[in-house]
């Protein structure tokens, strides 16, 4: 069974399925759910859409980039990361310290059917013609930041319980590994 005093902190690519999967996570382990991305948004007084409008993305990002740091050094919850957020050093190192990492890695056709969907993400409007590319430049971008998390599971096209329970399978024996370590 997991023990966890530490933030479950999601993170991947937008598309990846860092919200649906962590609110369910976040019942099953009966811990509290943030969502940084609304986090934003509540701290901006604004939507995610119109904070990259007004105040442009490095802005945008040094906004997320303080709203993570708070959130990163609250109590322990299950925290779904903006799809960047964790690009930034600040942000990872404070998630070393403070967080069980977990990287919900997609791949690109799944990534790029799931975003096709939504209309409402920042930093792909307008990148409807060429989703695909603009996605692979993420991946390309993000992706090895992302695989300093603990943890990695890769997300397929599933039910979103299926992906809950892998994920919890991959926290305990991360945490059996640790605690074997320990006792070393």
């Amino acid at each position: 069974m997991i023990k966890n005093n530490k933030i479950i902190l999601l993170v991947g690519l937008m598309g990846s399925g860092k919200t649906s999967v962590g609110k369910r996570l976040a019942q099953r382990l009966a811990l509290p759910f943030v969502d940084g991305d609304r986090e934003v948004e509540k701290a901006a007084g604004l939507s995610l859409i119109d904070v990259l409008k007004c105040f442009g993305p490095e802005e945008y990002r040094a906004g997320e980039m303080r709203v993570m740091k708070r959130l990163l050094q609250g109590t322990p919850c299950v925290l779904a990361s903006g799809g960047g957020s964790f690009v930034a050093e600040q942000t990872r190192n404070l998630a070393k310290l403070n967080a069980l990492t977990i990287w919900l890695k997609a791949d690109l056709d799944l990534l790029c059917a799931r975003t096709a969907r939504r209309k409402n993400r920042p930093f792909l409007i307008g990148a409807e013609t060429r989703l695909k590319e603009k996605l692979e430049s993420y991946i390309e971008v993000e992706y090895p930041f992302y695989s300093e998390a603990d943890i990695v599971v890769e997300t397929r096209n599933e039910k979103v319980e299926n992906t809950v329970n892998r994920v919890i399978e991959a926290i305990n024996k991360f945490q059996q590994k640790e605690k074997s370590y320990a006792k070393r």
